[in-house]
């Protein structure tokens, strides 16, 4: 029973993925300061920096947290709540724009 303990495989992951992504992290970074240098406003700016920080929140989440190589029921534990918070503030978000609309036309009289 031991021996089977001691002689477990271990899962190896090469260095070269995480030289990879290092360097993809660099890129993007280099690509989120860039948005500033040039000096983008408004919504595209905005766009652009979240599209950015989350392309690299995904991957160190995926390589470096080794989700990538996870169970499903890990991934839905990790994905599920966030999908949930973000279907409820689209739900406030039309229940806001009903609330606004009910007060402009109730103090317009």
């Amino acid at each position: 029973m031991m021996e089977n303990s001691i002689n477990a495989e271990v899962q190896q992951h090469p260095i070269s993925t995480y030289f990879k992504v290092w360097g993809l992290l660099f890129v993007l970074s280099t690509f989120s300061y860039m948005v500033d240098y040039m000096e983008f406003e408004g919504a595209l700016r905005w766009t652009l920096i979240l599209i950015f920080m989350f392309l690299k929140a995904g991957l160190i989440i995926a390589v470096f947290m080794h989700m990538m190589w996870e169970r499903m029921a890990f991934w839905l534990a990790i994905l599920l709540p966030p999908l949930c918070v973000l279907v409820f503030l689209g739900l406030m978000a039309i229940e806001a724009d009903y609330t606004y609309a009910n007060r402009l036309i109730f103090f317009s009289q």
